[in-house]
């Protein structure tokens, strides 16, 4: 349900690491430098009335403009499963807890890059998981995003106490002018000084800041209506049971299939015990969004790096051996670099069948 992303020249790691995904029109796509365009909505009435779009609400009852009325709103775009929403969350929280007595109400709206993000007990499972205690609206039908006009995970609209969208940022980063417009907001709207000074914030584990220096792999879709670079011989086989070959010399950012796979648009099933997903990356943490087999049972894999077990560059979802579990659908952090970043070809071996393999990440 999410675009494409298109850089430009050599500006593409930083709109990588800063931006997840945009989307135009269904799967239409959009060129990202580091700073996206600022949508038409900045300066107008924000649509409230798109609320009532919701198919669901977490942390609240069901709000309205009517219960917004006089208050300054942040609306906080994102996925449980986009890595730039997750590292950005600890913010989100920190501003929700420092200023909700000052008059500053927070809803994150929930809107899924895939199809299991629209079921209510993913996401609740996720915001338990994230410590999110602001009211968070679920938009699996895309309401309240497109009464936005919005076009990015994560994005930010930053709304005064008159119901006018006064500024908005889009992706990770930037965090202290984002609060220094909160503050500037709650005071025109009290008419005295706001607390002062910027939260402070440390993520740990999967929400730790990127290395942006070091990003030079993209994401990177399995599903076949957005995959790329998929280097298997024979390419990608639409909806069909296949048994591949692993790529014999990938390139930086190639990938490919070993074992039998059935590709469908949005991510790829592995039919039998064994399988793989080879990935030759640059970026000191490697992410794949995963989930379990169809009727819910775990699947246990193994990560290699350049062939060997990851030792202290596991990520946080495998240990030293590279062994993990898939029993949730979400995103698993399976590498973390902790010395020099540099291309190394990661392979996951699945000892189960039925995984369901979404899209990579990094960090």
């Amino acid at each position: 349900m999410s675009a494409l992303w298109l850089v430009r020249g050599k500006r593409w790691a930083i709109a990588a690491a800063m931006v997840c995904c945009g989307m135009l029109s269904g799967l239409a796509t959009r060129a990202q430098a580091q700073e996206p365009e600022a949508p038409s909505m900045v300066g107008q009435k924000a649509p409230f009335d798109s609320l009532s779009g919701a198919t669901g609400w977490i942390n609240t009852k069901p709000l309205n403009a009517k219960d917004l009325k006089g208050k300054v709103v942040l609306v906080d775009f994102w996925a449980y499963s986009c890595i730039n929403c997750l590292r950005s969350l600890p913010y989100i929280e920190a501003w929700s807890e420092k200023y909700k007595d000052n008059g500053l109400v927070v809803i994150g709206v929930h809107t899924p890059e895939f199809g299991f993000g629209t079921k209510l007990e993913n996401v609740q499972r996720a915001v338990r998981k994230f410590h999110v205690t602001f009211p968070v609206a679920l938009d699996s039908e895309y309401a309240i995003w497109k009464g936005f006009q919005n076009e990015y995970w994560p994005a930010d609209y930053f709304i005064d106490s008159r119901g006018r969208i006064q500024y908005a940022h889009f992706g990770e980063g930037d965090y202290a002018k984002s609060e220094q417009w909160i503050q500037k907001l709650l005071k025109e709207r009290a008419g005295k000084p706001m607390p002062e000074g910027a939260v402070s914030v440390e993520g740990q584990g999967i929400e730790a800041p990127a290395d942006v220096r070091a990003i030079r792999s993209p994401e990177t879709y399995i599903g076949f209506a957005r995959a790329q670079h998929f280097d298997s011989p024979g390419g990608l086989k639409h909806n069909k049971e296949h048994v591949y070959e692993a790529p014999k010399r990938p390139g930086l950012n190639d990938w490919g299939f070993e074992g039998t796979w059935v590709d469908h648009q949005q991510a790829a099933v592995l039919k039998e015990a064994g399988g793989k997903i080879i990935f030759r990356f640059h970026a000191r943490d490697l992410h794949l969004v995963l989930g379990p087999t169809e009727q819910g049972k775990p699947v246990r894999f193994k990560v290699t790096i350049d062939g060997k077990a990851p030792g202290e560059n596991h990520g946080v979802d495998t240990d030293a051996e590279g062994n993990g579990v898939v029993k949730d659908y979400r995103l698993y952090q399976l590498v973390r670099q902790s010395g020099r970043v540099e291309d190394h070809i990661f392979t996951i071996e699945f000892e189960d069948p039925g995984v369901q393999a979404f899209s990579f990440t990094f960090g």
